[in-house]
């Protein structure tokens, strides 16, 4: 995970994204949504790599990482908060109808250019554009596998598979996976109250110190103080 550059937050709005800009592999405290008005670009990051273009649109949920890459002509793309009812979806891409109506509402009132998204999102099936995005899959399942195995079984050289990941991904296969099980450690002790042992054992981290210094990591705080705060939330 320390190849990532974490944000405080995502800037809600209309971003102008240059032609052929390149945004290295980053992630934002906060969730947010994300739709392309103009233009188009690809994204790669731990729930995917997509092509997207006007009309597509991306959710990101907390402590998410990916990298963009814009295309020639570049893109402009509208940025929310993702609305609550689309909080646990599992879905990440998808279409709108009409996002140039999104526009006009976020222009007169933000919460209810979210809302709407959460009205008019239509969820898009994955799909895998090579290798790497097979291997991403496989790693976000959070099975134990050796890579120089998966290598074998898929036909990919050794010595290609971190390579062609890093290309496509911005990070090797062990830190996708590291960074991957983190937040879902993350998840589970921000939302429910399973032990910490437990939620350890079943990701498949070395011990509960290990998920700890993980959460830490990516969070900035360790998961007795987030399993705190959301007590503290819940008895308000």
């Amino acid at each position: 995970m320390g190849e990532i550059s974490c944000f405080a937050d995502a800037p809600l709005g209309l971003l102008d994204h240059g032609p052929g800009e390149y945004r290295g592999r980053h992630c934002h405290d906060a969730a947010f949504v994300a739709v392309v008005l103009e233009g188009g670009y690809q994204e790669a990051g731990d729930e995917g790599r997509w092509n997207v273009r006007p009309g597509d649109a991306l959710i990101h949920h907390a402590y998410e990482s990916h990298l963009d890459r814009f295309e020639a002509k570049g893109a402009r793309v509208l940025v929310l908060a993702l609305p609550a009812a689309l909080a646990a979806t599992p879905h990440v891409r998808g279409r709108v109808d009409d996002p140039d109506h999104l526009v006009r509402l976020a222009e007169r009132d933000a919460r209810a250019a979210s809302l709407h998204f959460a009205e008019s999102f239509i969820a898009a099936a994955p799909s895998a554009l090579d290798w790497p995005d097979m291997l991403a899959d496989d790693l976000r399942r959070l099975d134990p596998f050796a890579l120089s195995d998966w290598a074998e079984e898929k036909g990919v050289r050794a010595e290609t598979l971190s390579r062609g990941f890093r290309a496509a991904y911005g990070c090797t296969p062990k830190s996708y996976r590291a960074n991957v099980r983190a937040r879902a450690a993350f998840a589970a002790v921000h939302l429910g109250g399973e032990a910490f042992a437990d939620i350890a054992h079943r990701l498949h981290f070395t011990d509960q110190a290990h998920m700890t210094r993980a959460i830490a990591g990516l969070t900035g705080a360790p998961p007795g103080w987030w399993r705190r705060r959301q007590m503290d939330t819940r008895q308000r």
